[in-house]
C-alpha cells in the first residue's frame, strides 16, 4: 500500500472556494481504480489548514491519480488557494504490517 499525508495551508480569503474544490477532488478521487481511501479534513486547531490522508493500492495507483483530469485541475488552482507551500510525506506500507481496527463506543443512556 502507498500512503500520502498532505497539509494545505489555505489563504483565508479563498477558503470557501478551496473547500469546494477539495470536495470535488475527494469525490472524484475515491472513484478511481487503485484508490483505497482518499480523505481531507479541517485541522481542529486551524480552520485554514486541511489535512489529506490518501491510501492507494501501490505507488503506480498514486502516479495514475496525479495524471487524472480532476487532480490536474485541482493542482492548477493551488497557487490561488494556498497561503503557504503545501507539505507532503509519502511511504510504502507492507501489507503484512497493516492492522486495521475499530473502537466500539457504547451508548451510556
Amino acid at each position: 500500500m502507498f500512503v500520502l499525508h498532505a497539509t494545505f495551508h489555505l489563504d483565508p480569503e479563498h477558503r470557501e472556494e478551496a473547500l469546494d474544490a477539495v470536495r470535488e477532488l475527494v469525490e472524484a478521487s475515491n472513484r478511481e481504480d487503485g484508490v483505497i481511501d482518499y480523505r481531507a479534513g479541517v485541522d481542529v486547531h486551524d480552520e485554514n489548514t486541511l489535512r489529506f490522508v490518501e491510501r492507494y493500492e501501490d505507488a503506480a495507483a498514486h502516479a495514475a491519480h496525479e495524471e487524472t483530469d480532476h487532480c490536474e485541475r485541482f493542482t492548477e488552482r493551488l497557487p490561488d488557494l494556498l497561503a503557504a507551500d503545501l507539505e507532503m510525506v509519502s511511504f510504502e506500507v507492507a501489507e503484512e504490517a497493516v492492522d486495521e481496527f475499530t473502537v466500539d463506543v457504547e451508548d451510556e443512556d
